[in-house]
């Protein structure tokens, strides 16, 4: 099955309302794509490939730095929130059993004014700007997966009530995966190993292919590049949330092919439970023991990192 495309019009930023009909008609095809897949495309969200774009410009010229410029930011110098900050090339290794991947990246986790910033023109503006803007999308969307799990959407909206705060990892994620000699990759090597997410979901928004899905089959598809759209997928903690019923589906990032010098660049919201919260099945089963979010969280980040001290 391909990844399903939704139009999300009738729930975009730009609208106030929305009717029980066409609730109705989101949930349903919500659960289908949730259920089968773990991921669908949303147009008409109200975030545009203007904005989208604005942003990665902004990431772009921050990574084109030399790395002395950007060490400041590293990741864990910032003491309320060691999430925050920027990823040099081959930190990091999501797939442990792998090489490190072929990337860079930029977190943007905390709105602490006591965070320090990159004076370069736009970054801190752009990100702030753009977080807010998948703040409020990812709120929507999920009223709509409450609605099509029959749940009240308070469930899932008084685990969430901490965003932008240091009670709360929900991180924006800028990538930018550098041209890359695929003939002298180590073995393994990919630009982001497999792996699948680990909060509640993640919008992702992208200006090219590379991305792959593992179906249920276990075979690979490649996502495609809809300009304007958002691909939204379940994480771990949602298909815990509700006892594996919709699914947190694996993806990796592949190389590009040996004659391929492209870059490639992303946007990733991965929205997270507050620290505190304590996730429960949303079914009433004990399928899964109640636990902490940020309790959670910890385990599964203790094991990504190549330089611990970074």
């Amino acid at each position: 099955m391909s990844i399903p495309v939704v139009d999300f019009g009738s729930c975009s930023l730009d609208v106030d309302d929305i009717s029980r009909v066409d609730l109705h008609e989101l949930s349903t095809e919500f659960k289908n794509a949730f259920t089968q897949v773990g991921f669908v495309f949303l147009e008409n969200t109200g975030i545009t490939q203007e904005e989208v774009k604005s942003v990665m410009d902004a990431s772009l010229r921050f990574f084109r730095q030399p790395d002395h410029l950007k060490q400041p930011f590293r990741r864990n110098t910032f003491p309320n929130c060691i999430v925050h900050g920027w990823l040099p090339l081959g930190s990091e290794r999501v797939d442990i059993e792998k090489p490190e991947d072929i990337k860079e990246a930029f977190n943007m986790t905390s709105i602490n004014p006591s965070i320090k910033w990159s004076s370069l023109e736009g970054f801190q503006e752009s990100q702030t700007t753009f977080y807010y803007r998948c703040k409020e999308l990812s709120l929507r969307i999920l009223r709509v997966i409450a609605h099509s799990l029959d749940v009240d959407p308070e469930v899932f909206l008084s685990a969430h009530c901490h965003l932008d705060t240091d009670q709360n990892l929900t991180t924006l994620r800028s990538l930018y995966y550098p041209p890359v000699n695929s003939r002298l990759a180590k073995e393994g090597q990919l630009r982001c190993g497999q792996h699948s997410d680990y909060g509640s979901m993640t919008l992702l928004f992208q200006d090219s292919q590379g991305l792959q899905v593992r179906r249920r089959s276990g075979e690979f598809i490649m996502v495609p590049c809809i300009p304007g759209a958002v691909l939204v997928n379940i994480a771990d903690m949602m298909q815990r949330w509700t006892s594996d019923r919709f699914v947190s589906a694996v993806h990796k990032v592949e190389l590009p092919m040996a004659d391929d010098s492209s870059t490639r660049q992303s946007l990733a919201f991965f929205l997270m439970p507050d620290d505190d919260a304590m996730i429960s099945c949303v079914d009433g089963s004990n399928k899964y023991p109640p636990i902490r979010a940020g309790d959670y969280y910890a385990e599964r980040l203790a094991h990504i990192y190549v330089d611990k001290d970074s």
